[in-house]
């Protein structure tokens, strides 16, 4: 190939590897002309099948900045550019591989990342971006309705709550005020009955006979009964009156009104 249409070979390569958003490198060997056909028509609408020159392609490559294909650009080459779903292009070359073994894959690039076999054929077990798209899309309006009863079921708990406090705080202002609400009254326990009082206090207190005893017995003034001057008093006799008490208080009738012993002259 003169120089000229290689420079042209190479760039129109080196376009390829730009503007594809993934690259897939085959080796073609033993595939006949009308396989070949076959396999550029599957894959028509999501990538180019073109055979290349390994030489060429090198040079695109790292004009391209897809160094990592070249180890791979060995024997007879054909590369899948891909400008539409990489998914479908993968699931394609699996496909054809598998009714025409002597495809092989051998690598590739996605995206400048590159691809090892392997991984192709991972890339091929995936679901296609429609149906992707298709299920995000019933995802989203399936959850919609959901995501709104999820939403609501909070929302009346809270209303419920909001209308259990202004109840409250209509029986009790105070709450308004971060308080904590008027306290409960406690009950205070009822006065003893005066029966019972009375009877508690005869119960405390000692007989008068025994107080008396006891207050004779410590020394202390007793007090006694008024006497009983009645029939001196209806006879009209001081004198008698006074020998009534004179005898009731047993104060000998020589004996002053201050206590004194008087004495007889």
């Amino acid at each position: 190939m003169a120089r000229p249409d290689k420079a042209a070979a190479v760039a129109e390569l080196t376009e390829s590897f730009r503007e594809s958003s993934a690259a897939v490198l085959t080796e073609y060997r033993g595939l006949t002309v009308a396989q070949l056909k076959e396999l550029r028509r599957s894959l028509a609408g999501n990538a180019t099948y073109a055979v290349v020159k390994n030489t060429l392609t090198k040079i695109a490559a790292r004009d391209a900045g897809v160094e990592t294909l070249e180890p791979m650009l060995q024997g007879p080459s054909a590369v899948a550019f891909v400008t539409g779903d990489p998914v479908i292009v993968a699931k394609g070359l699996r496909d054809f591989a598998k009714a025409h073994p002597l495809l092989v894959v051998k690598g590739g690039v996605l995206d400048g990342r590159p691809l090892t076999a392997d991984e192709v054929r991972k890339l091929a077990d995936l679901e296609s971006r429609e149906v992707l798209l298709a299920k995000l899309a019933g995802g989203l309006n399936a959850p919609a309705q959901k995501l709104a009863s999820v939403l609501a079921a909070p929302l009346s708990q809270f209303a419920r709550l909001l209308g259990a406090l202004e109840a409250k705080a209509q029986a009790d202002p105070s709450i308004l005020g971060g308080g904590a609400g008027t306290p409960v009254a406690t009950e205070e326990p009822a006065p003893a009955a005066p029966e019972a009082a009375a009877a508690d206090t005869d119960a405390g207190d000692l007989p008068t006979d025994a107080n008396s005893d006891s207050e004779a017995a410590s020394g202390d003034t007793v007090v006694e009964e008024t006497p009983d001057t009645t029939a001196a008093d209806a006879a009209g006799d001081e004198g008698a009156t006074a020998q009534a008490v004179a005898d009731a208080t047993d104060v000998a009738p020589d004996t002053d009104v201050a206590g004194d012993a008087t004495s007889t002259s």
